[in-house]
């Protein structure tokens, strides 16, 4: 009960912030527009197998940067602020462990950034039925699981960078640094270790590691992951001809497992080591 008194407060107290619902705002019309375009697209081409479908993968592809960015805006302050502002001792001279904080913060904010996504996405997929005249009701359950499944690991990362240390400069640091590594450099990364394994003698091409590197950052395991709840050949994996399970579209919802549980493991392991 703890851990839920804890998540209950934090999600007030989130859903005071501006930023939070200024990006929530974009993000149900761009969700609209994003459906719009598509249902006029999809009718002018004369596509009409799959279109619903094909609207789910369309909603998802604006998901991981909302997500990521508002995640790092309304998490990053969750235990480092917590602990620079000296609050921490309050909260923790009441009945609450730090595990129950720091599992508190991780549900409370997933709840926050839940509401918006969760709006966002049923706002998009309503106009995209409207307009088609179609509804494909798995492939929406399977956006919508996806997508609380990629919210909660996300708060879950940046709750676990915010508990390595007490101070909100440093917090935001940590944040926006794994944010630009794993999101926006990632790509580049990849590419080096492409070359680095071409220029060595004893492999010819790309080695079959490399798909799992390629999945790494959160955002493309959540998109691969969609792809294996989604029934259809529109995503960008076909389970059926791959010959190895990392080379499937499951090994996209491993990867977010382990996105969810690691990084908080080590925020955990830190904060409750450290000296209030």
């Amino acid at each position: 009960m703890s851990t839920l008194a804890v998540a209950k407060k934090d999600f007030q107290d989130a859903l005071r912030s501006k930023a939070l619902w200024g990006l929530s705002a974009l993000f149900v019309l761009l969700s609209l527009l994003i459906a719009y375009v598509f249902a006029g697209f999809t009718a002018e081409i004369g596509i009409e197998a799959q279109t619903a479908k094909g609207l789910a993968y369309f909603l998802a592809s604006q998901i991981t940067l909302f997500v990521s960015i508002t995640a790092i805006v309304i998490a990053y302050k969750a235990i480092a602020g917590e602990r620079e502002s000296g609050s921490i001792k309050i909260l923790l001279s009441l009945p609450h462990t730090r595990r129950d904080v720091l599992l508190g913060k991780v549900f409370g904010r997933s709840a926050t950034l839940a509401v918006p996504t969760l709006i966002g996405l049923l706002a998009g997929a309503a106009l995209g039925a409207a307009l088609m005249g179609e509804v494909a009701p798995v492939a929406l359950g399977a956006l919508l699981l996806m997508s609380l499944i990629f919210v909660l690991t996300y708060i879950s990362i940046i709750v676990g960078l915010s508990a390595l240390t007490g101070s909100t400069s440093r917090a935001s640091m940590l944040t926006i640094s794994f944010f630009f590594v794993f999101e926006l450099l990632w790509g580049g990364v990849l590419i080096g270790i492409s070359w680095i394994s071409r220029e060595l003698p004893f492999l010819s091409d790309d080695p079959a590691w490399i798909d799992i590197l390629a999945q790494i950052p959160p955002s493309a395991a959540y998109t691969t992951g969609l792809t294996a709840l989604i029934p259809g050949d529109i995503g960008p994996a076909d389970e059926t001809t791959a010959d190895a399970f990392y080379q499937t579209p499951w090994i996209g919802i491993v990867i977010l497992v382990l996105w969810l549980v690691v990084p908080l493991a080590i925020g955990y392991w830190r904060f409750s080591k450290v000296d209030l």
